[in-house]
């Protein structure tokens, strides 16, 4: 493998030899592969979305949910023909979707695993949108719905919380892609999203400004045909983290200003999230299942 420049990092790591700023070498691996339903309502449906969870991350979240799996810890190496073949497992399964979450690092390869045969149900791309724009356009054509986080837009916070300054000058341009690609939403009869994006962003208890400016950012660059999903599930690592509000989950009153902000600034077409969200069960075990 060249020296790996899919994301933000360029860490010209060669993959083939050591594991990048993702902790990832250049073979396929996942933690979990199965039935959620626990994404939004046009995701996962009654059926629920096909998860495919891979190992490794480019961000640097101190408050990541899933740290386990994102760190690299754990995770099973498969090949892409075992890729492919978990795909139809789960639309065996009665999978909605076939939902692909944190998949940056892997592009090659899941371009390969998609371009055999188109696959009878949408493609979800799930990422935190620290992203290269050169990558995404890779996918172009082979991905229906994009969901991307747009967790920060000042730069200073999106460095203290996870290690990347450019953060929002990357994200922004790639979810612009990611719309270039796949218009407007589009739902079926049963009310299931087919094509589309749905912008992310998890409020942080003590970061309300920072949720103020990202749901600026949103009314500023995107089209009233994207849809938005503010969501109040944050849960504090079992870690003492160096900002205290961090520690703590987010209160109601939090979550009605963010909710308050986001009608006042005219975003209607979204999904909302019950406080009861943030629970620690509602994270799934990464034990290899279906892997």
């Amino acid at each position: 493998m060249e020296k790996c420049d899919l994301c933000p990092r360029k860490c010209n790591t060669d993959r083939s030899v050591n594991k990048g700023f993702c902790r990832a070498s250049d073979k396929i691996t996942l933690g979990r592969a199965g039935l959620h339903f626990w994404e939004e309502p046009c995701i996962s449906g009654y059926e629920g979305s096909g998860t495919v969870f891979f190992s490794g991350c480019n961000m640097g979240c101190i408050f990541c949910q899933n740290e386990v799996l994102s760190r690299g810890r754990v995770g099973k190496e498969i090949s892409e023909k075992r890729l492919r073949e978990i795909f139809y497992e789960l639309i065996d399964e009665g999978a909605a979707n076939i939902n692909l979450v944190t998949p940056s690092h892997f592009v090659p390869q899941i371009v390969r695993a998609l371009s055999a045969e188109r696959l009878p149900v949408p493609v979800v791309y799930n990422t935190s949108s620290y992203e290269e724009v050169s990558t995404l356009k890779m996918l172009d054509g082979l991905i229906d719905i994009y969901i991307p986080d747009l967790k920060y837009i000042d730069s200073t916070v999106s460095k203290a919380l996870s290690n990347a300054p450019d953060y929002a000058l990357k994200a922004i341009p790639a979810i612009k892609e990611m719309y270039r690609q796949t218009g407007n939403a589009v739902f079926d009869e049963d009310g299931m999203l087919q094509k589309g994006i749905i912008i992310r962003h998890l409020v942080l208890p003590g970061y309300l400004s920072n949720t103020y400016d990202v749901i600026d950012a949103v009314t500023e660059n995107f089209p009233e045909g994207v849809l938005f999903s503010l969501m109040s599930q944050y849960t504090p690592p079992k870690k003492k983290l160096p900002y205290e509000s961090l520690n703590r989950r987010l209160t109601e009153k939090e979550y009605e200003k963010a909710v308050d902000y986001m009608y006042l600034s005219g975003i209607e077409e979204g999904f909302l999230q019950e406080l009861s969200s943030a629970q620690e069960e509602y994270t799934p075990d990464f034990d290899l299942t279906g892997v």
